[in-house]
């Protein structure tokens, strides 16, 4: 048998995708398996150059830019063009369900999922659905959510499933400190963020090193555009305090072990983000990043209004907020009832969950309820 998984454009979309190819995999190793993406996003680099995936592509590419310029004409036209092409790659594929992690490609593959007959299992992962996923709502299957509050966007068809996230099983909290050399009386703030998105974060953090080093050890993810400043700023620390700084360009097969070992994240809202803080159930500081459709800020209100998270504006942290928030959470009895709060929160199971729904689709096997779905 198979069945189609596809994702594109950012992170956020790509690599829930990926950890339901995992789970698919887990759950049917027999199981074939391609993935679709489009013609400029990151998963040509993530997924198509590993070359463990049979990789297909269309043309149609992120609609983003599409109000200010010549792509405001050609979007639209490669979104129509990318019709007939999905519909052709379907043919050659021939799976028995689709999965999508919602995005630019949702469109053009789910209307030709529809014009062939292939029942198509649709992602959100925002409390506030995207433009994509509102419009392919009407020819899903189902639609899979993230957060309960977007069931009433989508009633009759949708579940909860959490956000398909990387596997923290197996990961020991103690030899997860080990490896970042945080011993047992130490606490580990861990401040990460989208390449785009991080600048703020990172301005925050230079402005208040010594404040910060003076109570915690810091990991640092910086991206790019952020480790040659994060390094001169170690420079300029003294030994003591330098010693307790550790800035990382990027931490990708690190950043498992970096949440379970944290203490406290400090964090954009994205939907990853959100799932993940609560699967490993640490407390969080999260700074919804202010030019996404509101989406990041509906997110952090949701752990927010559960007690699972601090939420501060991007426009509102400064590096002495978020010095004087990081002193407070230094406490424990501030900081772990924020960390149980995100736990009762997690759905670690989502790729699994998600996996299994659309195998059942595959096999034309009877759906559990969404009744069912909702109590679990």
């Amino acid at each position: 048998m198979r069945c189609l998984v596809s994702g594109g454009g950012t992170g956020g979309h790509i690599y829930p995708a990926l950890a339901v190819v995992q789970a698919l995999r887990d759950a049917r190793p027999d199981l074939e398996l391609s993935y679709l993406g489009g013609a400029r996003g990151l998963e040509g680099r993530l997924v198509g150059a590993r070359g463990d995936l049979p990789y297909d592509q269309l043309l149609v590419r992120s609609l983003r830019t599409a109000a200010r310029d010549v792509h405001l004409v050609l979007d639209p036209m490669r979104v129509g063009l990318s019709v007939p092409q999905a519909w052709w790659l379907l043919g050659r594929r021939r799976p028995a369900a689709i999965f999508t992690t919602g995005g630019y490609l949702a469109l053009p593959l789910t209307l030709a999922a529809r014009a062939r007959g292939i029942p198509t299992l649709v992602w959100e992962g925002n409390v506030i659905p995207g433009r994509s996923t509102r419009a392919v709502a009407r020819v899903a299957t189902r639609i899979a959510v993230s957060f309960p509050p977007t069931l009433d966007a989508f009633p009759g068809r949708s579940f909860v499933s959490g956000t398909p996230i990387r596997s923290f099983g197996g990961i020991a909290r103690e030899a997860a400190r080990e490896r970042f050399g945080i011993a047992p009386d130490d606490r580990l703030l861990l401040v990460f963020g989208g390449s785009q998105a991080v600048t703020t974060l990172n301005s925050a953090v230079f402005g208040s090193l010594n404040r910060l080093l003076d109570r915690w050890r810091l990991l640092h993810v910086t991206g790019e555009s952020g480790m040659g400043a994060a390094l001169v700023a170690r420079e300029q620390l003294p030994a003591s305090l330098a010693e307790r700084y550790q800035p990382q360009q990027f931490l990708t097969d690190g950043m498992a072990d970096a949440l379970v070992a944290a203490d406290l994240v400090v964090g954009r809202a994205g939907s990853s983000t959100c799932a993940e803080v609560s699967a490993v159930g640490v407390a969080s500081i999260l700074v919804p990043y202010p030019h996404a459709g509101s989406h990041q800020r509906a997110n952090a209100a949701w752990l927010g209004d559960h007690g699972a998270a601090l939420v501060i504006a991007d426009q509102e942290l400064s590096a002495d907020r978020l010095a004087s928030e990081a002193e407070r959470l230094r406490d424990d009895a501030m900081r772990e009832p924020m960390a149980e709060a995100a736990h009762r929160l997690g759905r670690p199971d989502a790729a699994r969950v998600i996996a299994k729904e659309l195998l059942a689709l595959a096999d034309g096997r009877p759906l559990p309820s969404l009744a069912d779905e909702a109590a679990a």
